[in-house]
């Protein structure tokens, strides 16, 4: 038998600093000189870790030196530190008191994968979509200033290259320079969101420049003079605009944060901890708004993540000696995929189909089409509300977009979806991905709402396949139909049949299937839980003798009025089954229908309660949520003994 002590010597000896840190307080105490040394070994934490239990693995290597900087050099969680999306946060978990529960990271009941403040005073905001921080931050620091708190509080926004790019973070930039703030920007420069980053902004970070000599200089010469009583905070603006005019005339380069009055350090090395903590340590107790620019790898200190670190942002399972990866086996195919392949199908017989992404071609298998018909895939990078308006004007001028977003990001995109494609009825696609419980992402990333936020908007068609052929059918359906907005929401994972390549057909809009019948109880499904449904109805059949029959109804809009009307004349229990929140989907649907027909059955609604979901496994979590088979067999046995009392 293993003595446990033994195993607490031996974590001890391979981690003999980091076992010492059970807060940033900790960490605090030690001399500069060991900082090094602390990184290398949460470093080496992390690759023996999430080569076992998977996560977000690239982003959190890259950020080592920065997260100690940071707890090392403020005084957490007095001061704020509001990570931007939060794949790169692990470390952060580590100095904060959750070393000894990270096995349990993105575990049921254990850890989240993203910052939670439930979790942890040190975790300040909710990470887990992109573009937030700033404005979250910009936020914290002036209800300190509104609060008057004393000591000042210092409040700390991180954020990366890609995210930065995003609308909301240009916001909470534009807003940060007209406010009185003592905010701090630090930008994780690794010229990598999940894909390769994109756009004009991205080219722009690599090529700037200031040096720390000339943002030395100016700093002390701007503290000589207000000593010296020859200029004031009022002045300071005016100030700054003249020194960032000549800074840009002999530098012939221009300083887009500078021109918003936002002082800018750097670039920097971000893996030079001992300069990093240095210029913390400088521009810390500034006022007014400030950038520290970083430059970092994502992946840093693991070199097979160095050389692949789209692969790597979450790689699964890996051997942490020889860095080889262990993929699951290919049959059957992921949905993603199946969209990918179908829709390069589809656009090598349409020359008017294009392809948009917002910053996830892999994610979506959007890269498949990009390959292929390079000049008419368009990654947008994380701008989900200007991917639905472009996608309108794409389509305003005769194009078919497809836009492939995942569920949960597509929320960012609301108003977009109706102010810019439904009000004018364009012919806009939206493959809505990852649509559901999602799994150990948790609660930022499950996609349940989609079906209740969309099926308010007119003129939207609204499917969801059961299975990998209804997939390749609704999107064939999609770009030949004569109709406006198209939207067709499928799963994470994969689906259940190998052999998906099958020739496609268009499906009549707003009509379902009865997949099977009976006078008991009636079964209505949308999407892949007709699976989940149809193993509940046999077992129902097989063990009570309840003859049960399935509607998958594949539109909740327009919804099959001929099958509720042949499942309201059977005067059985109705039961509605969907992977999204009840409230507003389906069974809102099926239920607003049989009462504004003079229908009234019983029904019964699966589907996500009232409730943000947490994370764990998709089995887990459907079970938590009373969604899995054996809840749907109660159901129908409930249903069926209830009506015939």
């Amino acid at each position: 038998m293993e003595n446990p002590d033994n195993n607490e010597s031996v974590e001890s000896k391979r981690y003999p600093l980091l076992e010492t840190i059970d807060s940033p307080a900790d960490l605090r105490r030690m001399s500069t000189e060991k900082l090094p040394a602390v990184c290398a070994e949460i470093r080496d934490f992390l690759i023996n870790s999430l080569s076992t239990n998977p996560g977000h693995f690239a982003s959190s290597m890259g950020a080592v030196e920065l997260t100690v900087a940071l707890h090392y050099v403020f005084n957490t969680p007095y001061d704020r530190i509001v990570w931007d999306v939060g794949h790169q946060a692990y470390g952060h978990k580590l100095l904060t008191g959750r070393r000894d529960k990270f096995d349990t990271n993105r575990k049921f009941g254990g850890l989240s994968g993203f910052p939670n403040p439930e979790e942890s005073p040190y975790d300040t905001f909710t990470a887990g979509h992109a573009s937030n921080s700033i404005s979250a931050a910009l936020g914290m620091a002036m209800a300190s200033e509104l609060n008057n708190d004393k000591p000042r509080r210092n409040v700390v926004a991180v954020i990366g290259d890609a995210s930065i790019s995003g609308g909301l973070a240009f916001e909470g930039l534009n807003n940060a320079s007209i406010n009185k703030n003592n905010l701090l920007i630090i930008l994780n420069d690794n010229d990598m969101s999940i894909d390769r980053n994109v756009g004009a902004l991205n080219s722009y970070l690599a090529h700037l420049n200031t040096t720390r000599a000339y943002n030395r200089f100016r700093y002390r010469l701007f503290r000589l003079l207000k000593k010296l009583h020859l200029v004031t905070d009022k002045q300071k603006g005016f100030i700054m605009r003249f020194n960032n005019s000549v800074k840009s005339l002999l530098s012939h380069q221009q300083n887009i944060f500078e021109g918003l009055n936002i002082r800018y350090f750097g670039p920097i090395d971000g893996h030079d901890i001992d300069r990093v903590v240095r210029v913390l340590s400088d521009i810390k107790d500034m006022e007014g708004p400030r950038l520290l620019h970083l430059r970092t790898t994502k992946g840093k200190g693991y070199k097979p993540a160095e050389d692949d670190p789209a692969s790597w942002h979450a790689p699964g399972l890996f051997d942490p000696k020889s860095g080889e990866r262990k993929h699951d086996s290919d049959s059957p195919a992921k949905y993603q995929d199946v969209f990918g392949h179908t829709l390069l199908e589809l656009a090598r017989a349409n020359d008017k189909i294009v392809g948009i992404t917002a910053a996830m071609p892999s994610g979506t298998s959007m890269s498949i089409m990009q390959e292929q018909l390079p000049s008419r895939v368009f990654d947008v990078g994380i701008s989900e509300g200007h991917a639905v308006t472009f996608a309108g004007g794409l389509a305003k001028d005769g194009m078919r977009p497809f836009c492939a977003i995942y569920s949960s990001f597509l929320q960012r995109a609301y108003d977009h979806i109706i102010h810019d494609v439904a009000i004018q009825n364009l012919p806009v696609t939206f493959c809505i991905d990852r649509a559901g419980i999602v799994g150990e992402d948790g609660v930022t990333h499950h996609g349940v709402f989609d079906l209740s936020y969309l099926r308010a908007i007119p003129n939207l068609t609204i499917a969801s396949p059961r299975d990998e052929a209804s997939l390749r059918n609704l999107l064939y359906t999609a770009q030949s139909a004569d109709r406006g907005p198209f939207a067709i929401r499928y799963p994470r994972g994969k689906g259940s049949n190998p052999d998906w390549r099958t020739p496609m057909h268009e499906i009549a809009i707003g009509r379902g299937q009865r997949l099977v019948d009976g006078n008991d109880v009636a079964v209505l499904t949308i999407g892949p839980m007709a699976n989940k449904a149809a193993a509940a109805i046999e077992r129902a059949r097989r063990e009570n003798g309840i003859e049960a029959a399935h509607y998958d109804m594949i539109f909740l809009k327009p919804i099959d009025e001929q099958l509720l009307d042949e499942v309201g004349r059977k005067g059985c229990p109705v039961i509605t089954v969907e992977d999204g929140v009840r409230d507003g989907g389906l069974g809102s649907a099926v239920t607003e229908w049989m009462n504004d027909h003079g229908y009234h059955p019983h029904i019964t609604r699966i589907g996500v309660p009232d409730m943000f979901v947490p994370h764990g496994k998709v089995p887990q979590l459907m079970n938590l949520c009373e969604m899995d088979e054996n809840a749907i067999y109660n159901a129908i046995v409930q249903a069926n003994n209830t009506h015939k009392l």
